[in-house]
C-alpha cells in the first residue's frame, strides 16, 4: 500500500534520505579543482600546442608548395620534434618548480610530515611530461590526418583547417568542463587564438615565398 501524505513512515524516509543527499553535495562542493591543474594544464596545453604548431606549419608549407608528400612530411617532423620538446619542458619547468616550492617550505620550517601529507599537492613533473608529450601528439594528428585525406591542394588547405577549428572548439569545451569555468569564453579564446597562429604562419609564408627569399 503506498504511503499517505501524512503517514510518518513516508517523512521519516524523507528525513533520513536528506542527510545522504547533503553530504554528497557538500562533497562535489568541496572537491579541489586546482588538483586537477597539474595535469590539466600540461594536457591541454599541450593537445592545443600539438594541433595549433602542427596545423600552422603544414599551412605554412602549403602556403608555397602544393604538394601533399612535403606538407605531411613536414608536419610528421613537426609531430615528433614537438613532442619531445614539450615532454622535456614540461618536465624540466615543473621540476624546477617543484624545487622552488620544496626549498621554500623547508625555509618556512615547515616539519617533514606536513611536507608528506601535501605531497598528493606538489606538482609532478613525470605525469606533466608524459601527459604534454601525448597530448601534443593527438591534437597534431588532427591536421595530418585532414590532409591526408585529401588530393586537392585548396580543398585540403580548408579541410585542415576545418578539422583544427572543430578540434580547438572541443579542447576549448573540454578544459572548461573539467574545470569549472565558462564554456562559451573558453572555446572563443581557444579557437580565435588558433585562427590567429594559423593566419599569421600562412600569410608570413606566404609573403617569403612571394619575395622569392
Amino acid at each position: 500500500m503506498a504511503s499517505s501524505p501524512g503517514n510518518p513512515k513516508s517523512e521519516n524516509n524523507d528525513i533520513e534520505s536528506k542527510p545522504n543527499h547533503v553530504e554528497e553535495t557538500e562533497e562535489n562542493n568541496n572537491i579541489d579543482y586546482s588538483q586537477r591543474a597539474q595535469w590539466l594544464r600540461a594536457a591541454l596545453l599541450g593537445a592545443n600546442d600539438g594541433l595549433v604548431s602542427i596545423t600552422s606549419l603544414m599551412l605554412g608549407v602549403g602556403a608555397v608548395n602544393e604538394d601533399i608528400k612535403t606538407m605531411l612530411l613536414a608536419g610528421f617532423a613537426g609531430l615528433i620534434a614537438g613532442a619531445c620538446s614539450m615532454g622535456i619542458g614540461e618536465f624540466v619547468s615543473v621540476y624546477t618548480q617543484l624545487d622552488i616550492i620544496v626549498a621554500q617550505m623547508k625555509r618556512e620550517n615547515i616539519i617533514r610530515n606536513t611536507i608528506d601529507e601535501d605531497e598528493k599537492l606538489l606538482p609532478n613533473p613525470f605525469q606533466a611530461a608524459i601527459a604534454s608529450a601525448i597530448a601534443f601528439s593527438f591534437g597534431a594528428t588532427v591536421p595530418l590526418l585532414g590532409a591526408a585525406l585529401v588530393r586537392e591542394y585548396k580543398i585540403r588547405l580548408v579541410v585542415v583547417v576545418v578539422l583544427a577549428s572543430l578540434a580547438l572548439f572541443v579542447f576549448g569545451g573540454v578544459g572548461a568542463m573539467l574545470g569549472k569555468t565558462s564554456m562559451k569564453w573558453s572555446c572563443f579564446r581557444v579557437v580565435v587564438g588558433g585562427w590567429i597562429a594559423m593566419a599569421i604562419t600562412f600569410g608570413f609564408t606566404k609573403l617569403v615565398g612571394y619575395s622569392s627569399l
